[in-house]
């Protein structure tokens, strides 16, 4: 973990005095010298939450850390002049706050003086959010940060996500991701027949429903290539995406999250189905009709909806939503879904209207 200094002004002295007592009681009973928890800052760092400004800008070299408690709190100094004071380093967001990003091993007493020290320092700062990044092998710095008013906002398989709120104003920092996205494979061949399967697990297991392939969007997928994945995952069939048909918004689907569902109609581009084992019972190719007319469908309202919107794109002049692939202001890649055939209708005769 890279930390910095700055210089401060004596005032800064009673937010101190705990840091140079604990650090100094660490320095005797955990030593560090093997672990390097400080260094010169190199703005090739990586970023945590993607759109960081500048680091937080040394004013002092910082140094590697020694059992010598004054490489962490301040010395003695005479009154109005100048001290030096070990921060912990962070990363500045868009937003008036800051990210540490606990990288390297620290001792937990040592991490909860610097924390204390560095937060004064932001407060005056009057950055906002205060925003801990813990690595699982950092869990013992847990409590500290817990213990200094830091609470949980999200988890990750490798890491823990801490944040803070420090002015005395109203807390405006985000919520966690409030949905799970999902997808529906709507594939038709040539013959009007669909491709449906029936699961091992979940609600439909030994129900003799069959559905649509079904899945979960990944982290950094787009709806439009997981529908193919899914496809290929539990049928072994290749497709290409068409449109999006429909989408559903759902709550407390998930761990309690919000859900949005999105049927997508895809064209087959194999037809040997060659299903996956593990999490799927059985698929084939079923007419369309005979999907429309299962029970379970006529019987659930969202069902028969969904089969009816199918319905529609096989036998009417149903249009859904096209992907069109752009790009956004910071240059990221993204798809924008819309109804191309009316757009090019528009577009054809020139009214906006």
């Amino acid at each position: 973990m890279l930390m910095q200094r700055f210089r401060a002004t004596t005032k800064l002295v009673p937010y101190l005095t705990s840091a140079i007592n604990a650090a100094s009681v660490a320095a005797r009973h955990h030593p560090l010298t093997k672990r390097p928890c400080f260094g010169t800052l190199s703005p090739s760092s990586p970023s945590l939450l993607g759109d960081h400004k500048d680091k937080v800008p040394h004013l002092i070299q910082a140094k590697s850390v020694s059992t010598n408690s004054s490489s962490v709190a301040k010395q003695a100094v005479p009154e109005n002049e100048v001290e030096q004071v070990e921060l912990l380093t962070a990363t500045e967001d868009l937003h008036g706050g800051v990210v540490v990003d606990m990288t390297e091993p620290m001792d937990s007493v040592v991490f909860a003086s610097l924390l204390q020290a560095s937060i004064s320092h932001w407060r005056q700062k009057g950055k906002r959010g205060v925003w801990i990044k813990l690595p699982i092998a950092r869990s013992n710095l847990v409590d500290a940060a817990v213990k200094e008013g830091f609470r949980y906002h999200h988890a990750e398989s490798d890491y823990l996500m801490l944040v803070r709120w420090i002015p005395e104003t109203e807390d405006t920092l985000p919520a966690n991701a409030s949905h799970r996205v999902a997808i529906g494979a709507f594939v038709m061949n040539s013959k009007r027949e669909i491709l449906v399967v029936q699961e091992i697990s979940g609600r439909f297991r030994n129900t003799g429903v069959w559905k649509l392939p079904t899945g979960a969007v990944n982290e950094g997928e787009d709806i439009c290539k997981a529908a193919v994945r899914e496809v290929k995952e539990e049928t072994g069939i290749d497709t290409e995406f068409v449109e999006v048909l429909a989408f559903r918004q759902g709550h407390k689907s998930f761990f309690q999250k919000s859900d949005l569902f999105f049927v997508c109609m895809l064209t087959p581009k194999s037809f040997d189905i060659q299903k996956q084992d593990l999490e799927i019972e059985a698929a084939q190719w079923m007419p369309v009709g005979d999907y429309a007319a299962q029970p379970f469908v006529k019987k659930n309202k969202l069902f028969d909806y969904v089969a009816e919107i199918c319905l529609a794109k096989s036998d009417k002049d149903y249009a859904g939503f096209t992907a069109l692939s752009t790009t956004t202001s910071s240059g990221k890649r993204s798809y924008l879904y819309y109804n191309n055939r009316d757009m090019e209708k528009i577009q054809a005769t020139g009214d906006p209207q």
